[in-house]
């Protein structure tokens, strides 16, 4: 499925600014290495302005999130959409809906300095930044999660919060991943769109390799027949 990426909520021009210098310098150092000074000289106005539109610190960071969220509502919407449509191509779509609208996100130029602070906060999680992803961010992993039941029903409460961390792993270093370019010697490039694919192959093979999934009975049931004809 593919459609645009979804737009943060419009906000006044003034707060806006100081939103995307938060967004910037946050992303770029981790929520305690940045100064609301700092954010004040970044988005060129004074510094009482940065209280007066968002309050201390720690609300400012979660107003960032919170500009976000339709990107979150936009990869539900598109995990609901799978579900509907069920089949045995099912944890492939939820693949795709957990993947995909991230890396829209990532490729675009308004959305790759968020792209790069939430891959940033998930890993390196402050007490202050796992108030506001807990908030943000736990709802829609339960979503998903509950999503792959629907697909792996042989599989424990456990084991699919196991394999969600392990694709959010994935998904998180290729977000901030520059280290391919030196290991392919240049056949690669950071954030290629190509690589999405193969990164949804990745995740869902782990998946099934791990937990099975719908279409494993159809794939034995194809492996059994070639040997009898082999």
């Amino acid at each position: 499925m593919t459609t645009a990426t979804a737009a943060p909520a419009r906000t006044d021009s003034k707060a806006a600014t100081i939103l995307m210098a938060a967004e910037r310098l946050f992303a770029e150092r981790g929520y305690h290495a940045v100064t609301i000074r700092e954010i004040a000289a970044e988005a060129q106005v004074p510094l009482a302005l940065v209280g007066y539109y968002h309050g201390p610190k720690q609300a400012l960071f979660e107003a960032v999130f919170a500009r976000w969220q339709p990107t979150i509502d936009e990869r539900v919407r598109e995990l609901e959409a799978a579900l509907a449509q069920g089949g045995r191509s099912l944890l492939r779509r939820l693949v795709e809906a957990f993947v995909a609208p991230v890396l829209r996100l990532r490729a675009s130029p308004e959305g790759r300095d968020y792209a790069v602070l939430v891959a940033r906060e998930l890993a390196y999680a402050s007490p202050e930044s796992d108030r506001v992803l807990r908030r943000h961010f736990d709802p829609m992993a339960h979503r998903f999660i509950d999503a792959f039941a629907v697909a792996l029903p042989q599989a424990t409460r456990a084991e699919l919060a196991w394999v969600y961390q392990f694709a959010l792993g994935a998904l998180l270093h290729h977000l901030i991943d520059v280290r391919v370019e030196r290991l392919s010697r240049g056949q690669a490039k950071a954030y290629d769109a190509a690589a999405a694919a193969l990164l949804v192959r990745f995740i869902e093979g782990g998946i099934r390799a791990t937990l099975g999934g719908t279409s494993a009975p159809a794939a034995k049931a194809s492996r059994t027949t070639t040997r009898r004809h082999a």
